[in-house]
């Protein structure tokens, strides 16, 4: 969390630091197709879910920029229709946007994320708490490609590619259930479809 709260603040001192360029600050959100990936991920199936936050833009060259976002992100994945797995994160992405024409980039760039609840469901089960089971924090790469209307919409798609394994059952499981240590092989894995505007 103290990680985290650092990188705000970063970001807070480069909005001042550059305050007299043309910085611009706007809202996001879209669709999720979220699921997850790795030698111990099973039968793991897309999960629709949905995303949701801040983002701002400061530009660095005359076709670069930087533009980190504070985003609510739930995640997850299924098993067939009887389980699914709800994973919401709040999440920083960190992204550097290359402009290869007007209005369209290409971007790229890591994303840290902090576990806010994880629910399991069950058909005929019901609903559990699930979040003893995995990691408070969550490290991933971001790809994307974005479009940006000269009114301030603007479109865009990204691959996020989860860098950790959100899974750690050593506690549980002194033996190793799923290997050796008890650590599953599994990590975060989403497509995400977003329309935003900067003001």
């Amino acid at each position: 969390m103290k990680t985290f709260m650092t990188l705000v603040t970063v970001i807070g001192m480069i909005m001042v630091a550059q305050a007299q360029q043309d910085i611009q600050f706007g809202v996001k959100g879209g669709l999720n197709i979220a699921s997850i990936y790795g030698a111990d991920a099973g039968d793991a199936q897309a999960r629709t879910s949905f995303h949701g936050g801040i983002m701002i833009e400061i530009p660095v060259f005359e076709k670069l920029s930087f533009q980190p976002e504070l985003l609510y992100t739930s995640l997850g994945t299924k098993e067939d229709d009887n389980s699914e797995l709800r994973l919401d994160y709040l999440t920083l992405p960190m992204m550097v946007k290359y402009y290869v024409a007007d209005n369209f980039s290409l971007e790229i760039g890591p994303q840290i994320g902090i576990l806010l609840s994880a629910e399991s469901k069950v058909e005929g089960e019901g609903e559990g708490d699930a979040k003893e089971f995995f990691k408070d924090f969550d490290a991933a790469l971001n790809l994307g490609i974005g479009y940006k209307f000269d009114n301030g919409l603007n479109l865009g798609a990204r691959y996020n590619l989860g860098l950790i394994k959100i899974i750690d059952l050593s506690d549980f499981f002194s033996d190793g259930f799923f290997s050796d240590d008890g650590d599953i092989k599994a990590y975060n894995s989403v497509v995400q479809i977003s329309v935003g505007y900067f003001f």
